[in-house]
């Protein structure tokens, strides 16, 4: 399918076949450049919305917790749809004294500390999958593998038996995007129906733990409480719903869009390959380079002006990474990939007091597999072309077919 750069005006952001249908790097540039607050008006009967691309105004909005919430929604599918139904419940639709006592016992589960076991086991499954993929001497890596690795450890940590992980994992690509490549538009029935159906997985689960408690994330949030009030049924659900969601989209898409993009920089590949670059360093890149969730959206709650425009209560305010993390005024040459970049202030988690809790076991997930890549193959080459995804939220690669060309000596090695 061809890409257009479409015209100031005439682009819908609130169509997910916008983004399948058009190159939207020069339009993004043009509104940082003389746009910044710009307002996408009513659409397909959607209601218009505010859209914030320049790199320091969403930061600033991601701050901003007395002029803006997350409570009425933090994308534009829930947003548009009149609220989410999670609100003051599931931890990114939280605001205030709830959400700070909800991320800490979030966070107590999902330290570098805590997860230095998991780490491992990220680490080993990684390995295998790519030296499996390597003496095939290939494969769909969105299929094989990097659908997987995310879903095998966000499971792990749920306590999700392996019987279930596949079924999961159709679910998730069904609730935010589609990737049915006979299917013209994302179809908003079965994204609920998808949305629905994961919710009411982790209701049986959360029933089966009360019973028979065991050691994994769910059987912790049933015995936590916040002041002293334990968590409900519907509370555990909404956010095993949202890391089941969190755990998988972000670092299966960037994981895709990684392989798609060294794939076609024969350059930065000898770099990662010959160690010339930090691993960290070069995970930072890759997150950056891929924006896999092109945006979070706020509601705003008091009067607020940006840039002159003056912005009301009620009205729906996006923050666009897609643009932010091609920002000249950030970074240097955006349009290149360049996996030595440094500093590196991308917004692929977000910022503020919504940054994103599972972070750290991304950034592990795609070190791991970067690690697994290096060592194993002496590089790869993409066999045909990736078919995309269709969304307004999430962007990348459905499929990923590529020849992986194997590293005798690397794969001889016995993995540590």
């Amino acid at each position: 399918m061809s890409v257009r750069t479409p015209a100031l005006g005439t682009v819908d952001l609130g169509d997910p076949d916008t983004f399948a249908d058009h190159d939207l790097d020069a339009f993004w540039r043009t509104l940082r450049d003389t746009a910044p607050v710009y307002w996408n008006p009513p659409a397909g009967g959607r209601a218009g919305f505010w859209v914030l691309t320049r790199h320091e105004d969403i930061l600033a909005t991601y701050r901003d917790d007395v002029n803006f919430t997350s409570e009425r929604g933090n994308v534009l599918v829930t947003l548009l749809g009149g609220g989410d139904a999670a609100a003051g419940r599931m931890l990114a639709v939280t605001d205030g004294h709830r959400h700070h006592e909800l991320r800490k016992i979030l966070q107590r589960v999902l330290s570098p500390r805590v997860l230095a076991e998991v780490a491992r086991a990220v680490r080993a499954n990684t390995r295998q999958l790519v030296r499996e993929a390597v003496e095939a001497g290939g494969c769909d890596f969105a299929g094989r593998i990097a659908s997987r690795i995310p879903m095998t450890t966000i499971s792990n940590l749920l306590g999700v038996p392996e019987e279930d992980r596949d079924y999961l994992l159709s679910l998730t690509k069904t609730a935010l995007s589609t990737d049915d490549e006979d299917v013209d538009e994302v179809d908003e029935v079965d994204s609920e129906m998808a949305r629905n159906e994961i919710l009411m997985y982790f209701m049986d689960v959360v029933e089966e733990r009360r019973e028979s408690p065991g050691d994994d994330v769910i059987s912790m949030l049933i015995g936590s409480s916040i002041d002293g009030v334990p968590l409900s049924d519907e509370d555990v659900v909404l956010n095993c719903y949202s890391l089941i969601i969190g755990g998988d989209e972000t670092s299966r898409l960037t994981m895709i869009d990684c392989v798609r993009t060294l794939a076609s920089r024969p350059g930065q590949w000898r770099r990662l390959k010959h160690g010339e670059v930090a691993i960290d360093t070069a995970v930072d890149e890759v997150l950056r380079w891929a924006s896999p969730t092109m945006h979070f959206g706020r509601s705003v709650v008091r009067p607020a002006e940006l840039h002159g425009v003056r912005l009301m209560p009620g009205e729906i305010v996006t923050l666009w990474h897609a643009s932010g993390n091609r920002d000249e005024r950030v970074f240097d040459r955006p349009g290149e990939f360049d996996l030595g970049r440094t500093p590196n202030k991308h917004l692929a988690f977000g910022y503020g007091p919504h940054f994103c809790v599972g972070s750290y076991l991304a950034k592990v997930e795609i070190a791991e597999l970067l690690m697994a890549l290096r060592d194993f193959t002496t590089g790869f080459e993409q066999t045909e072309p990736a078919r995309r995804i269709r969304s307004n939220f999430l962007t990348g690669f459905a499929t990923l077919p590529v020849r992986l060309r194997p590293d005798h000596s690397g794969l001889k090695e016995v993995d540590r």
